[in-house]
């Protein structure tokens, strides 16, 4: 697996897709509203995006460009989740950016400041600081320094802070183990590889309470 030489190197392999890294397909909120409130979404994410099964992400608040990025990925198969791709299989570009756009001007996810204090100092030292001796970056130099993602010269990086610690859990055993493979370059594959089973449970427990 090729190791990025630089955080530079990093950021800019962690663009949100090669056709979508300018962030700037913009969608209408009203129409993804619209789409979203005739469809399932809110069965399992709520109708403002923040779901309250553990299952199920929460999407309110996240980054625009990060969320029309998944939902093209799942409808062609860069991503699998049997129900998104079904959910996606008919809809074109600009319905999913309308999408994205509903979900993105809804209330942003957040935990409980009490359960980001109390989680392990692990967690906080691998998002604030990283583990260099390791080769893992700190999760705030992409993220942002509260969790809750960020766009910066054209890319869009995810919110995490205030997902449920279920899913991130998840998704950081789906990377590691290559079962999750969208990240461009493979780039979260290469960090999550680094991570113990202790690293994962801590940053899940950190990022959840943010």
């Amino acid at each position: 697996m090729r190791v990025l030489s630089s955080l530079g190197g990093l950021l800019a392999a962690l663009c949100i897709g090669s056709s979508a890294c300018a962030a700037d397909r913009v969608g209408d909120p009203l129409a993804g509203k619209a789409w979203s409130d005739e469809n399932v979404c809110k069965e399992c994410h709520n109708p403002d995006g923040n779901s309250t099964v553990a299952e199920y992400p929460r999407l309110g608040g996240q980054q625009a460009a990060y969320l029309y990025k998944q939902l093209r990925d799942f409808r062609d198969g860069r991503r699998r989740n049997v129900i998104m791709q079904a959910l996606t299989q008919e809809l074109g570009d600009a319905e999913l950016a309308n999408v994205s756009a509903h979900f993105a001007a809804q209330p942003v996810m957040k935990g409980t400041v009490a359960s980001a204090q109390s989680a392990s100092s692990l967690g906080r030292k691998l998002f604030e600081q990283g583990d260099g001796a390791r080769g893992i970056p700190a999760c705030s130099a992409c993220h942002g320094a509260d969790g809750k993602g960020r766009v910066a010269g054209g890319l869009a990086y995810p919110a995490i802070g205030g997902q449920h610690r279920f899913y991130l859990r998840g998704q950081l055993q789906d990377w590691r183990s290559d079962i999750r493979r969208n990240s461009p370059d493979g780039v979260m594959n290469q960090i999550a590889k680094s991570l113990g089973d202790k690293d994962i449970e801590a940053l899940a427990d950190y990022l959840s309470g943010l």
